[in-house]
């Protein structure tokens, strides 16, 4: 229990530090939210009703500008972030397999974005504009071009391989 409150003291002391650096302003609620939301992946229900207590805004306007922008999570994501382009030149080049493939390979359905293990969520997008490289898969900045289910499996192992060797130093 000692733990939870250290965590939970950490996680809040770094949400007055943000705070601090934009004044308390209201003004500045997006790059607030942009700021918390790098820091812990995603916006976490109780530090956005703090961050509105902080601001003296009601928390709905708060949940109203999360939940209007796209970029903003309300759900915990994965430590790689997996985005796969389902655009026009991406779907006729079989992104869907593509998507399919990376939905088995991780345990993952339409509803269930990320991963029991916290290693993984999976997103479809609408275009990430490198049409030439289609079929694309980007994992969190790194793109990934002309990929096939092959290729998308290798990459799924690597990254596995790679947490494995960091959980063993």
């Amino acid at each position: 229990m000692g733990n939870d409150r250290n965590t939970f003291s950490i996680k809040f002391d770094k949400v007055c530090e943000v705070l601090d650096k934009h004044e308390c302003s209201p003004n500045k609620l997006i790059a607030i939210l942009q700021e918390i939301q790098e820091e812990y992946k995603y916006l976490p229900e109780d530090i956005m009703t703090y961050i509105a207590t902080a601001l003296g805004i009601s928390p709905g306007v708060v949940f109203g500008v999360a939940t209007f922008y796209s970029h903003f999570a309300l759900e915990p994501k994965g430590k790689y972030v997996i985005k796969v382009c389902d655009g026009t030149a991406c779907h006729v080049r079989k992104s869907k397999d593509i998507l399919q493939t990376l939905e088995k390979e991780l345990g993952l359905s339409g509803k269930k974005k990320t991963s029991d293990d916290m290693l993984f969520t999976l997103e479809t997008v609408a275009c990430l504009g490198a049409c030439g490289l289609a079929p694309v898969v980007v994992v969190n900045d790194e793109v990934h071009g002309s990929m096939t289910k092959e290729k998308t499996i290798e990459l799924i192992s690597r990254i596995r391989e790679q947490e494995r060797q960091e959980m063993n130093k």
